[in-house]
């Protein structure tokens, strides 16, 4: 829908305002997003997948090796 509207105006300014329920030129409501924004967001984002990924690596079940068994008896082979 927002990209129709965008299409339409043939201005990528408009969006959906959540609060107000209804399309908006974003610059004109003074809803803008700054890079700082945007910077901290890709930031996050790069720390949160890096911590996945290296929690996945440690995160495993070492196998503890089953100690040997006893040697088997003669029984009543004597």
């Amino acid at each position: 829908e927002i990209r129709r509207r965008q299409a339409e105006t043939n201005d990528v300014a408009i969006a959906y305002d959540v609060m107000g329920d209804r399309y908006v030129d974003m610059f004109e409501a003074g809803i803008i997003d700054p890079a700082k924004v945007t910077r901290s967001a890709v930031e996050n984002a790069t720390s949160i997948a890096a911590m996945i990924l290296s929690t996945e690596a440690l995160i495993t079940d070492i196998p503890k090796p089953e100690p040997a068994a006893p040697p088997a008896g003669g029984g009543d082979m004597y």
